[in-house]
C-alpha cells in the first residue's frame, strides 16, 4: 500500500523531546497513511520508545506536533486514547494476570464503548445494549486469535506466546483505527515469530486498522511493512519502502549491516 494522494491517519511533525541534557528525539517527522503497516526501527537508543511514549500521551513533545485524523494529540488526556481510536500492545505485558482471557478482552471493549459507572449500577437504558456488544466482539477476537479453547483460563497460567495474543486481543477490543505494537515479537519462540507476521497482516486486513510496530526483528519488519522508518540517535535517516530503506547507506552504517544491503 502507499499514502500517495491518502490524508495521514497519523502525522509526526518536527516533534523533539529532551531529557535534561539529552535529546532524545530531534525534529522526527513522518505519517502514516489509513491501512498502512508501518515499522519503526533503529538501535538500542535511537528513540523508538521515545517517541512511541509520545504517541500514547505518556511523554510530552517538547517541540513539534502529532495529529491523529487532524486532530492534535497534545490537548488529549492519556485516558481519552482508547476513545479516539488509538490501542496499544506493550513489550512488557500489562495484562490482568488473576483475571481470564475472556475478561481481559471485554476490558479492552469497555475502555471505548463504556455505558459509564453508575448507569451499570443501576441498571439503566444503553447498559445491555454496551454489554451485548462486548460480549459480541470479545467472541469474535476469541475466534479470530486462537483464543476459545482458553477462554476460561487466567491469563497468568497461560505461555508467554498466548498472553501476547490476549494482549493484542483486548487492543482490538476497542476497535482501534490505529493500532501501536511496541516490539510484538519479543519473547516469542521460533514457530509463533513466523506466524506473527501473517496475524499482523491479517489483523489489518480483517479489520482495517493501520499499524505502526516498534521492532528489532528485521525480517518481520521487512517482510510485512508497507513502509519502514529509521531513527538514529534521535533523528529519522530514512523512510521508504523496505527495498528503499535496505538500501540507504546511513541504515546500512547505522544498524542494518552489510548483508541485508542485498536487492529485494
Amino acid at each position: 500500500m502507499n499514502d500517495q494522494g491518502d490524508k495521514p491517519l497519523l502525522k509526526v511533525d518536527g516533534v523533539s523531546v529532551r531529557f535534561g541534557g539529552i535529546l532524545a528525539l530531534d525534529g522526527v517527522s513522518f505519517s502514516v497513511a489509513p491501512g498502512q503497516i508501518c515499522g519503526l526501527i533503529g538501535p538500542n537508543g535511537a528513540g523508538k520508545s521515545t517517541l512511541f511514549n509520545c504517541l500514547s500521551r505518556i511523554y510530552e513533545c517538547g517541540g513539534g506536533s502529532i495529529a491523529f485524523e487532524g486532530q492534535p494529540l497534545s490537548r488529549l488526556p492519556r485516558h481519552r486514547m482508547a476513545a479516539l481510536g488509538i490501542g496499544r500492545t506493550f513489550q512488557n505485558l500489562a495484562l490482568f494476570r488473576t483475571m481470564t482471557v475472556t475478561e481481559n478482552i471485554l476490558v479492552g471493549c469497555h475502555s471505548r464503548y463504556h455505558a459509564g459507572f453508575l448507569r451499570t449500577m443501576l441498571s439503566l437504558p444503553g447498559t445491555r445494549k454496551v454489554e451485548d456488544f462486548a460480549a459480541t466482539r470479545a467472541d469474535e477476537l476469541l475466534d479470530f486469535l486462537d483464543l476459545r479453547g482458553v477462554a476460561d483460563r487466567v491469563v497468568a497460567d497461560l505461555p508467554f506466546g498466548t498472553q501476547k495474543r490476549v494482549e493484542l486481543g483486548r487492543a482490538l477490543a476497542a476497535r482501534p483505527k490505529l493500532l501501536l505494537l511496541d516490539e510484538p515479537a519479543c519473547g516469542l519462540n521460533h514457530q509463533e515469530l513466523e506466524s506473527l507476521g501473517e496475524l499482523i497482516r491479517a489483523v489489518r486486513d480483517r479489520f482495517g486498522v493501520t499499524v505502526l510496530l516498534v521492532e528489532h526483528h528485521m525480517s518481520l519488519v521487512m517482510g510485512i511493512s508497507d513502509k519502514v522508518v529509521v531513527l538514529n540517535f534521535g533523528r529519522k535517516i530514512a523512510e521508504g519502502t523496505p527495498a528503499a530503506v535496505r538500501q540507504h547507506p546511513e541504515v546500512i552504517q547505522a544498524y542494518l549491516g552489510g548483508e541485508h544491503a542485498q536487492p529485494a
